[in-house]
């Protein structure tokens, strides 16, 4: 048998006991399941699930996009010249700290 390792880490309680359930309920305890993870690690080489943020669907970038319009609409208007002096300010500012 391989040389065994004590692994240790912190976690919420709740979370614990919510999956241990699921583990439970399984047939498997919670070291099991872990051990099952860090074997499927090693076969993908990675994790074992893909680990990306989903895309937004269109409806929350419409909504984002929406609230950003009405954010736009309280803005005072600018004239050309207030818009090129804020410029350059900005590009003082980056030249200052460049």
């Amino acid at each position: 048998m391989a040389d065994q390792v004590l692994v240790q880490f912190s976690i919420d309680k709740n979370l614990r006991q919510e999956v241990s359930d699921i583990y439970e309920s399984l047939g498997m305890d919670l070291s099991t399941a872990f051990r099952m993870f860090l074997i499927r690690s090693k076969m993908e080489r990675g994790l074992p699930f893909s680990a990306k943020l989903p895309e937004p669907s269109r409806a929350e970038a419409w909504n984002a996009f929406q609230d950003l319009r009405k954010q736009a609409a309280d803005l005072p208007d600018m004239s050309i010249e207030e818009i090129n002096e804020e410029i350059a300010i900005a590009r003082a500012e980056r030249k200052k700290h460049a």
